[in-house]
């Protein structure tokens, strides 16, 4: 029986969709703000931080040693440390891609949540007890924080109409970029006056709170919402095919050999290998070339990520809003943003590198390199939804699990290069490491020609089960009549146009 769309429009900002948007939003705000605190607290936490002979150095207020307390944790081990979530996070991609869908995403995403709050509780205590205590947490808090990662975007398969994909997706990523930015503001005025612990405990609190608000307000499958709308529950159910994996065995092979997975593999690499870097190290790297305070710190390093979160949030609604116009086709939408958001970091990146630079060209630069990256969510971050909805989950842990390599890397080998040549040294890491790669990865997705949906080479990514010739409605977008089907660019729906064979059987 064919499902016919609500002859109205559901209004998209009052939408239950959009409220969903918003809780995964501060739910990755908690997850990153736990994670990245500790790039600033390390200032505080560790001697071989405070620059010796500094021009003022002296005006800044001394740190009470009982509330701020103080370990020799030389560079090179600071960098383990703070690299040691990168270490949790890529192990729990491929597995939790498969069991999301398989196990409800509600308990998966919910108890990732809890455990790396409860992680984040535990820091401090585990800081006492040496640096290994603490690599193990962060570790275990990696695990978590990695599980939750790649299960929310299994959540947009039944919840986000094809042509709101990109805003959606946008809305609830975006956390990812304000987390570092709140995270780094308030960690500096809390640890100065409070004290770093405190820091971690009340991110790990805000996290607690809500993962238990998740456990309440989240479903599955938008038809056993209590609280949705019948107008947006037929919405969503007449534009939304059954895409879940469930029951069938994944074509591994398959997505081995096909060069969009590739393509999006390694895009995804040179987007964390930039991304961790600059979250990692740009406090450390501000107090070396600028000798300015733990609270000035915070704020100029929360700034990149406040632009990257508008950025982030402009550059979803354009994609939707160019596709429901149909101004570009999809596969020119994800090239345009992919290439916007590896190209430009890796430009203001390298600029970072002129000698003479003033400490204005040095923010202005590092703000737009960390910033730019932004424009990713409209592009690779969403594209394994275009080309295979089936196996989305297990397709994009693939696809993370191969970029996060790149943040544990890079993150690793800036940590031996500050070890080896001191903070200071005149071959900034943050340009030198991060330039290269993005100007590789970005001449890769311009000659990047399969990631259109379901292209001849990819069968194995069609979508066809549960979906008959229907109409397909958007509140932004023109309704599309009956006929007969082929396969949707934006997701496994099915257009009039061409005919095309049941290849899911």
């Amino acid at each position: 029986m064919d499902h016919q769309p609500p002859s109205g429009k559901v209004p998209t900002l009052c939408s239950l969709r959009c409220g969903l948007a918003l809780l995964l939003h501060f739910c990755n705000v908690a997850m990153v703000s736990q994670r990245s605190c500790l790039t600033l607290t390390m200032v505080a936490m560790v001697n071989s931080s405070a620059l010796q002979g500094a021009p003022n150095a002296s005006t800044a207020e001394p740190l009470d040693s009982r509330k701020n307390p103080v370990y020799n944790w030389s560079p090179q081990t600071q960098g383990v440390i703070l690299s040691a979530i990168m270490y949790g996070i890529p192990i729990a991609q491929i597995p939790m891609g498969y069991i999301s869908g398989v196990y409800p995403i509600k308990k998966v995403a919910g108890l990732g949540l809890l455990l790396s709050s409860l992680c984040n509780l535990f820091l401090p205590l585990a800081a006492e007890g040496g640096e290994a205590l603490v690599i193990a947490c962060r570790v275990v808090q990696g695990l978590s924080q990695g599980t939750v990662l790649v299960v929310q975007y299994t959540v947009w398969t039944k919840w986000a109409p094809p042509l709101e994909r990109s805003r959606l997706t946008s809305v609830s990523l975006s956390g990812n970029m304000l987390g570092p930015s709140v995270a780094l503001v308030v960690t500096g005025f809390i640890s100065q006056s409070l004290g770093w612990p405190v820091v971690f405990y009340i991110f790990g609190a805000g996290g607690c709170a809500l993962s238990l608000l998740w456990f309440v307000l989240f479903y599955d499958d938008p038809e056993k919402h209590p609280c949705i709308s019948r107008s947006e529950k037929e919405l969503i159910t007449s534009s939304v095919g059954q895409v879940g994996s469930s029951g069938k065995s994944v074509p591994i092979k398959a997505m081995l050999k096909s060069l969009p997975v590739w393509a999006i593999s390694l895009c995804c690499f040179a987007f964390s290998w930039t991304h961790t870097l600059m979250y990692m190290y740009m406090p450390t790297f501000l107090r070396a070339k600028l000798h300015i305070d733990l609270r000035e710190n915070g704020l100029l390093s929360a700034l990149p990520y406040l632009l990257c979160w508008v950025l982030g949030n402009v550059a979803g609604y354009l994609a939707d809003f160019f596709l429901a116009r149909e101004i570009l086709s999809l596969i020119t939408i994800r090239k345009l943003f992919t290439t916007l958001g590896l190209l430009l970091p890796a430009l203001f990146a390298v600029s970072l590198l002129h000698p003479g630079a003033s400490p204005l060209s040095i923010v202005t630069c590092l703000t737009l390199a960390s910033a730019t990256v932004g424009f990713c969510s409209a592009g690779m971050i969403i594209n394994p939804l275009d080309i295979a909805p089936r196996y989305y989950g297990f397709l994009k842990g693939v696809t993370i699990l191969i970029g996060m390599t790149g943040g544990l890397i890079s993150s690793t080998l800036a940590g031996i290069i500050l070890n080896q040549e001191g903070p200071c040294t005149s071959r900034d890491p943050p340009g030198t490491v991060c330039g290269k790669g993005h100007l590789h990865a970005s001449s890769l997705r311009r000659r990047w020609k399969g990631a259109s949906p379901v292209p001849p080479e990819n069968p194995w990514a069609a979508t066809l089960e549960g979906i008959g010739s229907r109409r397909q409605a958007s509140p932004t977008g023109p309704i599309r009549p009956q006929g007969p089907a082929h396969l949707s660019p934006t997701s496994g729906c099915v257009w009039p146009g061409r005919e095309t064979a049941d290849i899911s059987k």
